[in-house]
């Protein structure tokens, strides 16, 4: 940012840097820093110096032993020259505080001389925009326009549907890519989706503005529109409730403020996906979670199919969630200006006793707290006006502290939300972004809200990169679907792709990850997600493991207690039956000859006199070969063991057939 007529850091940074972008490659020989007029004495003391040519790629001027830390200034006013000891050729340069009096503030100015050739476009320029169509656009022209953009870049989109609305409308949705047919290994998916209220029409031309952005800036070969492209499969869906659409178009912005709201058959799509929040709440009352009861992937309940209250919207978009492995995406809505995360439904903590204050007033916070706070302020700080709105809701009763962000169970909690359900079943972390307080603006306003909201789009789609990603195989290279990838502290796990690649996205940190799958031994690595662009690199190779081999022995270890389910062979099982057969009978014939002992005692005190005659009661200790097998099978042996010559009985079974 700048104040005072210089660049100061973001105080909530942890890793600041002031970047320049010379348009061509220029060859730099040095920079000269000075202070801010300030009353603290705002200077930068020390810094590094960095050269790019793509501004991803970084290179730090080095002395041949560590990074060459240039001495900066003094005092706010006096400039302070540091010439490089050789020039170097980039496009980029880049200064990297270190040390600094008062607050992180300077003026600079670079050294060098550009290189011959044509200036290349900057990141973050603005391009001229007379090829974009602003206005409202109908059900058919929707369409009509998508198929123009999928005429204009045929290699890099694709037209497709979600399903039907009640109405019998295609809920249409575009995919932008590189190759947008199918998911390649190692490329995340992402989506923009609006109208799940027909009658908030600006997210709806946002996306249409967007295709058509993508489309043109790829053609042109703008560097970062090439990067998104190629980097991302990106699914746009300009309306999910076309019923709503059409209803609340026809009287567009003179329509009623909940015209079009709801789908035909009466429901708030955004508030109609199944209650999975419940369900892991309880569980975790229970102490069930992780170890019964995943943190991750919530199943739905069974009368999901039978429930007439959910639409057929809503289940066409659940189709659609489950069939690709999005990571990251949000939802347009309209009413308010601010960007809301979830957790969407409100559950208070548990009293924490008397004398700790209210924790239970508090909600209950999602495992991902910290970065779902990330990607919202990535949205509503690169937003024109989002942060300028100190209430930050255009009725002023939303606490959002300034920031352009909310907590939606603080705000308006509501059950059953696609957030919600998206995070608990899915591996996408889903947001709503709510773009003004007017629902359906006039078209004359549409170019301004889309310079508004531009580079916010961009800059969301561009933390898909943010965390870990990598692929999960066994040892002979084969790739492992449904695998678990879980991060210590962090609540919450995600599973790989049928392709056995996988995305987490995290904040910048060290991480201890760990990688299981079922019939394979887990294991654990230390993956560091760093400050620059680009998920960090964290594959898996499992080993498989003996537990499959385990399973098939026809006993439980723990419980010392044979399972008639266990997979034995024919065999055993019909050794095992002898056993239990002899055991039975010989536990028998000790309880009669015990009661015998007992009637010849009884007898031979009232007849005859006292003698000294013993009967033992317990058989000489021998070790049958049954009794070891038992033991070898979890079966445990009576103690004291059992006779072969005690009686002969008749077995179904001869010892002599083995």
């Amino acid at each position: 940012m700048c104040l005072g007529g210089a660049w100061c850091a973001n105080s909530e940074e942890r890793v600041h840097w002031f970047e320049l972008d010379a348009r061509r490659e220029t060859e730099f020989t040095g920079v000269i820093t000075q202070g801010r007029d300030s009353l603290n004495d705002d200077y930068v003391i020390s810094y590094y110096l960095a050269f790019s040519n793509d501004s991803r790629e970084w290179t730090t001027i080095h002395d041949g032993y560590a990074d060459w830390l240039f001495f900066g200034n003094s005092d706010i006013d006096t400039p302070v020259m540091n010439q490089l000891a050789e020039p170097v050729v980039a496009r980029y340069i880049r200064i990297i505080p270190q040390n600094w009096n008062g607050s992180l503030c300077m003026r600079v100015e670079f050294l060098g001389c550009p290189l011959p050739g044509e200036p290349q476009k900057t990141q973050n320029e603005v391009t001229p925009v007379d090829y974009l169509e602003f206005k409202h656009h109908s059900y058919s022209e929707m369409v009509t326009l998508m198929k123009s953009v999928n005429d204009e870049c045929p290699n890099i989109t694709r037209i497709y549907s979600l399903g039907r609305s009640a109405n019998g409308l295609e809920i249409m949705a575009m995919v932008i890519s590189g190759n947008p047919t199918e998911h390649e290994i190692g490329e995340p998916e992402f989506r923009f989706t609006a109208g799940l209220h027909g009658n908030e029409a600006m997210g709806r031309e946002m996306i249409l503005l967007l295709m058509q952005y993508l489309c043109k800036e790829y053609k042109d070969r703008n560097p970062r529109a090439q990067q998104l492209v190629d980097g991302i499969r990106i699914h746009l869906v300009p309306s999910l409730n076309p019923d709503g659409h059409e209803k609340a178009f026809e009287g567009s912005e003179l329509s009623g403020w909940t015209t079009g709201h709801f789908t035909q058959d009466g429901f708030d799509i955004f508030q109609n996906f199944p209650d999975l929040n419940s369900i892991l709440w309880d569980a975790e009352d229970k102490g069930m979670v992780p170890k019964l009861t995943p943190n991750h992937h919530v199943p739905i309940p069974e009368n999901f199919e039978t429930n007439s209250s959910i639409a057929v919207e809503t289940r066409a978009i659940i189709s659609w969630m489950q069939s690709h492995p999005f990571v990251l995406g949000a939802n347009f809505q309209g009413g308010e200006t601010i960007v809301a995360y979830p957790y969407d439904s409100l559950r208070l903590n548990k009293p924490s006793g008397e004398g700790h204050g209210d924790p239970e007033d508090e909600p209950q916070v999602v495992a991902d707290e910290s970065l779902f706070r990330w990607l919202a302020v990535s949205y509503a700080s690169t937003h024109l006006s989002m942060v300028q709105n100190l209430h930050g809701s255009c009725q002023g009763d939303t606490p959002s502290g300034g920031h352009g962000i909310v907590n939606r169970a603080k705000w308006k909690p509501i059950t059953g939300s696609m957030n919600d359900f998206s995070y608990l079943h899915t591996n996408c972390f889903e947001l709503s972004i709510f773009l003004g307080c007017d629902k359906f603006p006039h078209q004359s306003e549409l170019a301004q809200e889309w310079e508004k909201n531009r580079e916010a789009m961009i800059i969301f789609m561009e933390q898909v990169h943010r965390g870990i990603r990598g692929i999960v195989k066994d040892q002979q290279g084969n790739a492992i679907a449904n695998a678990t990838v879980s991060v210590e502290g962090i609540n919450h796990d995600v599973t790989t792709a049928p392709t056995g690649d996988y995305w987490r996205l995290l904040n910048p940190g060290e991480y201890r990850v760990t990688a299981r799958a079922e019939g394979f031994s887990s294991v654990t690595k230390v993956c560091v997600v760093g400050y620059q662009s680009g998920a960090t690199a964290c594959s898996f190779n499992l080993a498989k493991s003996n537990w499959d081999r385990i399973k098939q022995v026809g006993h439980v270890v723990g419980n010392n207690v044979y399972s008639p389910n266990t997979h034995i062979s024919a065999e055993r099982k019909r050794r095992l039956r002898i056993a239990r057969l002899r055991l039975l009978r010989q536990q028998r014939l000790m309880k009669l000859r015990s009661m015998t002992t007992t009637a010849t005692t009884t007898t031979t005190t009232t007849t005859l006199p006292p003698t000294t005659t013993t009967i033992p009661t317990t058989p000489k200790s021998t070790t049958p070969w049954y009794d070891s097998w038992l033991i070898e099978t979890g079966q445990s042996s009576t103690p004291g063991g059992f006779t072969d010559s005690i009686l002969d009985y008749n077995y179904d079974y001869k010892i002599d057939d083995y």
